[in-house]
């Protein structure tokens, strides 16, 4: 099921932004798609220079903000292998308007008790379940001076149509050189499962592992010399269609693209022959949202000395932290996701030669690439990030 176009794009283009602010030197994994429906929302309930910043964030205006963060929640629920969520928590003592709440999908309000000891085992407990156990605790606390926190649960899960198998390998080059890798393997018949895309930032090879749910993975792997951001930018580039895209079953022969080459070679049968070789990871990474504000539209939002949030709530408000929590795993038998996003208020051998000739296509992702978790039909990015490590080798 597709969601709206623009609140896709929208949704998309924060992915591109936050992207671009990470460098590579580590690992990450974050999710857009989990940070923005909130943002949406917080526009819709905001006032003064507040919601102007969260409407450019959001890339709605203000009063259509609110319509399209429970169509996009509601939808990204829907598609099969994604569970999402959302959570709202409020002092008993906080009024909310009703025409804000009323936005929220049902069953969504709870109430916070003053006591953190008891709200933070049951905020933990909301992450948990809402995440299958990816995220065991909230991002942000609820203290004596919270006043309300809204939240956003998000999990992915899909399986591959074609299993990978275990391998190693040691790389010649590259920053993981001279390292023996566990690695991941395959063949398929299906060249245009990979692609070579021409990116503001050079050439860059995309390869789709396609998932038994509608949810595929994209590997992106660029030039050494690009930064992360620059690759994860490329890759969103690619699904928006501002990219040429060359497929993999009309390359020429040779060192096509990054990690990338084909060749003519003999087979005992006619089916072309995409090998790819990649590895697991396991990341995890948590963002705080407020230190990038600019980005999230959240710097005037944050500034307690006066309330910014007349929409949500008569009495005065100001955010008081922003924090995502990220998971995702990519093993050989399929890839898992979750996040959970919260803001929280404040007030203020040598055989006889094969007969025939066939096309043989080498992918390899054995130094630091990006990824994109992709609804295949409505082409939401829905967790990101970069690898900047593999897995570590069992044993």
């Amino acid at each position: 099921m597709a969601c709206g176009a623009a609140a896709i794009q929208a949704a998309n283009a924060l992915t591109a932004r936050w992207g671009s602010t990470h460098a590579g030197g580590t690992g990450t994994v974050f999710s857009a798609a989990g940070v923005w429906p909130l943002l949406a929302l917080l526009a819709a309930g905001a006032h003064g220079p507040a919601r102007a910043e969260l409407a450019d964030a959001v890339g709605l205006r203000p009063e259509d903000a609110a319509t399209a963060a429970r169509e996009f929640l509601a939808r990204v629920g829907a598609i099969r292998g994604v569970h999402a969520a959302t959570g709202l928590w409020t002092r008993r003592t906080l009024p909310l308007r009703p025409e804000w709440s009323a936005a929220l999908p049902p069953g969504t309000h709870g109430v916070l008790t003053s006591d953190p000891a008891t709200d933070r085992k049951a905020l933990d407990a909301w992450a948990s379940e809402h995440t299958g156990g990816l995220i065991e605790a909230m991002p942000v606390a609820a203290d004596a001076d919270t006043e309300l926190i809204l939240a956003a649960a998000q999990a992915v899960r899909t399986e591959w149509v074609k299993p990978f198998w275990v391998s190693s390998r040691h790389p010649e080059s590259g920053p993981w050189a001279d390292r023996r890798l566990t690695t991941l393997r395959r063949s398929t018949a299906l060249l245009d499962e990979v692609a070579v895309a021409e990116t503001a930032h050079g050439p860059l090879t995309v390869l789709k592992v396609l998932g038994d749910t509608g949810v595929d993975v994209h590997l992106l792997l660029g030039e050494e010399q690009l930064t992360a951001g620059q690759v994860m930018t490329g890759g969103i580039d690619v699904l928006a269609g501002r990219c040429p895209v060359v497929p993999g079953d009309r390359l020429v022969r040779g060192a096509v693209g990054p990690g990338l080459t084909v060749q003519e070679v003999r087979s005992n049968t006619q089916e072309p022959r995409l090998d790819v070789t990649t590895v697991p990871f396991d990341l995890g990474a948590e963002h705080d949202l407020l230190a990038s504000a600019r980005l999230f539209g959240l710097a005037t939002a944050s500034e307690r000395a006066s309330g910014h949030f007349d929409g949500i709530s008569p009495a005065p408000l100001a955010i008081a932290s922003a924090r995502q929590a990220a998971r995702a795993t990519f093993g050989e038998l399929g890839f898992r996701s979750g996040t959970v996003t919260a803001v929280a208020m404040y007030a203020g051998s040598v055989p006889p030669p094969p007969p025939y000739l066939v096309r043989r296509i080498e992918a390899t992702f054995d130094r630091p690439f990006g990824f994109l978790a992709v609804h295949r039909t409505s082409r939401l990015v829905l967790t990101a990030g970069w690898v900047a490590e593999p897995a570590p080798r069992a044993g």
